[in-house]
């Protein structure tokens, strides 16, 4: 009787007896090349299709429904502080002009490139006036319960707001940038309104 010569792996690879029948030839385990490239294409065609589609959609509400700011510096202090987060929302300025004491956000061409969070104070065709450390609005004093400082006049003491222009303060009138610096803004160069502060989580609210 002829002895078998036994089937081992050696090196990856199965040697046997050529004249022996009884070792079975080993089949491929796995995956095959072409199996793996179908797996991948089905995997990134998923990701595309969804993940695509909530980039478009986050975009797309980024541009005209609204976006997340930040403030930077003292400018809105006591109201809004440093590092607060905000939701500014550019829907409602679709259907109608900006409001007495709204909190808008602007970007300037001709200031610096970071966007300035302001009050609108006086509206289209009102005339403003800073006299006595008060706002007046057509000769009449302004309520400004939401400021603590005195406001002092500056190069536009007194203006007649142009069509299609609003005149913004700070709140905190010692530390701001605004209107009576740069004059009337254009409405075009509103981003939105603030609508609502998010963070830090005490300071969670609407923007008033």
């Amino acid at each position: 009787m002829m002895p078998l010569t036994p089937c081992f792996p050696v090196s990856g690879f199965r040697e046997m007896d050529p004249e022996n029948s009884d070792c079975p030839e080993e089949r491929p385990t796995g995956l095959s090349q072409a199996g793996l490239e179908r797996r991948l294409i089905r995997l990134l065609r998923e990701v595309l299709e969804t993940i695509l589609p909530a980039l478009l959609i986050a975009l797309l509400i980024n541009v005209f429904v609204g976006q997340a700011t930040r403030v930077e510096g003292q400018s809105m202090e006591p109201n809004l502080h440093t590092n607060q987060r905000l939701v500014v929302e550019k829907v409602s300025y679709r259907f109608h002009g900006p409001q007495r004491f709204d909190v808008v956000v602007l970007k300037l061409p001709n200031q610096s490139e970071d966007l300035l969070i302001k009050r609108v104070i006086g509206l289209p065709g009102e005339t403003v006036e800073i006299k006595n450390g008060r706002v007046y609005i057509n000769g009449e004093p302004l309520e400004e319960p939401y400021t603590v400082d005195e406001t002092r006049p500056g190069r536009y003491a007194k203006v007649t707001v142009p069509p299609l222009h609003v005149y913004v303060l700070g709140d905190n009138r010692d530390r701001s940038n605004d209107s009576r610096s740069f004059g009337p803004v254009p409405i075009e160069s509103i981003v939105g309104r603030a609508w609502l502060s998010y963070w830090p989580l005490q300071e969670m609210g609407l923007v008033h």
